[in-house]
């Protein structure tokens, strides 16, 4: 049976109380930080970049999926931030390893997984980035302590540190639009307990661009709202304990009639951290409610097409570390268990208006493993080798299908259950021949299980639609990479990496057939529209290099980076035609730079340039995006000692991002020009 909010409520208070009595119990002055264990000796082998406070604060969007561009090589499925796009489509990935919306790379917060447990996507909305402390971003680097799913990298979220007193932020922008937070830190004994809201609306922008627009075209609003609370306590001198619950909401539309999209979830984890080890459950539910549109010729009228109208989903997780010393080398030593349920619940095969038809699909996936490593440095050197071995399960997999006039079945299709093994390791080597330099290589494997989105739910967008495969084999990367790290002084760094990895039995959308037509699962398809099914592609294979560079002088900094990445997909039988073109959405090139300068006492200012390359819409590179090049800016200024005020521009130049093409031709555009005044409170 499905988990839902009552669950969460019943594990979310008591912990928060647990909190709250132990910080009544500590009389000696404890310290205590609401961090997790650092960073381990061996993770300096691996390419990492770190997204800091300063850079968190400054943002011009004041969002995390746009920040993380600021990393080369990571990317979403579509270049639309989460006020636009279809959560869907929000999976993150690196390294241009494609994908079909599902992250390829893993998405922690203070440890806990963040993707969707259904859909395997990201809920961008949930994670204000005036909460976070620090984002290490590790591309590459394979399945290692983390667990299943970082085939790409892993993105590390760390909660800010506790700040006494009340913070808030309110600015107002373009399209009657608002963004606000609002924090409160409380401090107790030698615990804290920390309160944060943040929401944000606007009337949004129209995302079809004038040439291709119609009658049915319109603005794309949209409104969310977060709320986080967290308490740490100490549990003598050396433990503490760690409570944290998040609660969010997301509503948008995709600019027609019928689109509107309302993501809902809430999150709960309980974490002891000791000297070298730490423990963590968690707890995960989620609803999604998603209206698609079909528009007619000349986009002169639009129905609805299909509505989920509920996709209960639960995630449930905990793991454990270890990290003890023998002699001169470091363990790691430890275990995660994950499991996910959910199903989708849908009308579709609208009629004059109304649904004649009925369809749920789901089911349950687990992992469980356990994880080895060992490191060894020394003035010069850090060796670092270490495996998992992990064991997961498919099961209760369903699809039902009926007439709703009447209840008679069209479908009712048990999936066979399934399981197996995975094993992965990975190794590295870090030399440091001189003071300023460092020579870095490094082999990993890492494997993902497909979602029960990729498994079970078929989907339309526009015209197009996509069937399901219940038969998808889990991902499986390889890859090798070799580095140079240059820090002749501690304001200057240079980093460069090359890499090569090879994704093997990778699920993509693969194109079986036009509309106009009559195809298996999804029904019929218009003219102009695709028939896709998700399938296991042989092989997708990525070869590129990353450059990243940081400088500071006095009150001025320069950090970015650049990407390129040769990526081709080699594929058979259905999907031959595929075989050497580049897989969708994959640029070849990124380019990022923020220059910023920090005056002191409140007195901020950043601009970042970034350009991307043209990249395929589709898996045929029948439909090409342009390359893109965007600048925003942001400043504050102190107007008294705790308060400021803040002016950001996004997409100064307001340059058009090409975000989609849809099997007709029609082009979706990303963010626009959007500017933003307003005022910031430092208690």
């Amino acid at each position: 049976m499905l988990l839902r909010a009552a669950a969460m409520r019943a594990l979310l208070f008591p912990l928060l109380l647990s909190s709250t009595a132990a910080l009544a119990q500590v009389e000696d002055e404890i310290v205590v930080t609401g961090r997790g264990l650092g960073a381990a000796v061996g993770e300096g082998v691996f390419d990492t970049i770190v997204i800091d406070r300063a850079r968190l604060e400054g943002s011009a969007s004041n969002r995390l999926e746009d920040l993380l561009r600021d990393v080369p090589g990571f990317q979403l499925f579509r270049r639309s931030d989460a006020r636009t796009a279809n959560p869907t489509s929000q999976g993150a990935t690196l390294r241009a390893l494609g994908g079909n919306a599902s992250s390829r790379a893993l998405l922690i917060l203070d440890g806990v997984p963040q993707t969707d447990p259904f859909g395997g996507w990201v809920s961008w909305p949930a994670y204000d980035p005036q909460r976070l402390g620090e984002v290490r971003v590790t591309r590459g680097g394979g399945s290692g302590a983390w667990g299943p799913g970082a085939l790409a990298g892993t993105i590390e979220l760390a909660s800010a540190d506790p700040q006494p007193g009340a913070t808030g932020r309110l600015a107002y922008g373009s399209r009657d639009s608002v963004d606000a937070q609002l924090g409160l830190g409380l401090a107790a004994c030698a615990g804290f307990l920390t309160l944060s809201g943040a929401y944000a609306r606007g009337d949004g922008f129209v995302p079809v661009v004038g040439e291709d627009r119609g009658p049915v075209d319109r603005a794309s609003p949209y409104e969310q709202a977060s709320l986080a609370v967290r308490g740490v306590a100490p549990l003598g001198r050396n433990v503490e304990l760690q409570a944290s619950g998040l609660a969010f909401s997301d509503a948008r539309e995709r600019g027609t009639a019928f689109s509107d999209i309302l993501t809902k979830g809430a999150d709960a984890s309980l974490r002891l951290v000791g000297p070298r080890w730490s423990a963590l459950a968690y707890l995960q539910t989620r609803d999604f409610t998603n209206s698609f549109a079909s528009v007619g010729a000349g986009r002169a009228t639009v129905s609805r097409a299909s509505e989920q109208y509920s996709v209960p989903s639960t995630g449930l997780g905990a793991r454990g570390e270890w990290r003890p010393r023998l002699g001169a080398i470091d363990l790691r030593l430890g275990g995660d268990w994950r499991q996910t349920e959910g199903e989708t619940r849908e009308l579709y095969s609208f009629v004059a208006g109304a649904a004649t038809r009925g369809r749920l699909a789901g089911g349950r996936t687990a992992t469980l493993g356990g994880f080895a490593e060992a490191a060894w440095r020394s003035d010069t050197v850090t060796l670092t080798a270490g495996g998992r071995l992990d064991r997961w399960t498919i099961s209760d997999g369903a699809l039902h299908e009926r007439v709703l006039a009447g209840g008679a079945t069209l479908t009712d299709t048990r999936f066979a259950d399934r399981s197996g093994w995975e094993p992965t390791g990975r190794a590295g080597l870090a030399w440091r021949p001189a003071e300023t330099v460092t020579v870095r290589s490094a082999a990993y494997l890492g494997w993902r299980l497909p979602t029960l989105n990729e498994l079970y739910r078929p989907f339309r967008a526009g015209t197009d639609a996509t069937a399901a495969n219940a038969e998808l084999a889990p991902e499986r990367l390889k890859g090798v990479e070799a580095g140079l790290d240059w820090r002749p002084s501690g304001a200057l760094r240079l980093s460069a990496t090359a890499f090569a990895n090879r994704l093997e039995d990778a699920i993509a959308n693969v194109t079986l057939g036009r509309g106009p037509g009559t195809f298996p699962v999804v029904g019929f398809v218009a003219a102009g529209g695709e028939y896709r099914q998700r399938q296991n592609l042989d092989r997708i294979e990525a070869r590129g290099i990353e450059i990243d560079a940081s400088a500071r002088l006095g009150a001025w900094s320069l950090a970015g980076g650049w990407s390129w990445v040769d990526a081709k997909v080699g594929a058979d039988a259905a999907a031959a035609p595929l075989n050497g073109l580049r897989p969708a959405q994959t640029p070849r090139h990124a380019l990022s730079a923020t220059l910023a300068w920090d005056g002191g006492v409140g007195g901020r200012a950043a601009a970042t340039a970034r350009w991307v390359g043209s990249q395929f819409e589709d898996d045929l590179n029948a439909q090409t995006l342009r390359g893109a090049f965007t600048l925003d800016a942001s400043a504050s200024w102190p107007l008294s000692r705790r308060l400021s005020l803040e002016a950001r521009g996004e997409n100064l130049t307001d340059a058009r991002i090409e975000a989609g093409i849809s099997g007709d031709g029609v082009v979706e555009r990303a963010t626009p020009r959007t500017l933003w005044i307003g005022l910031r409170w430092n208690g």
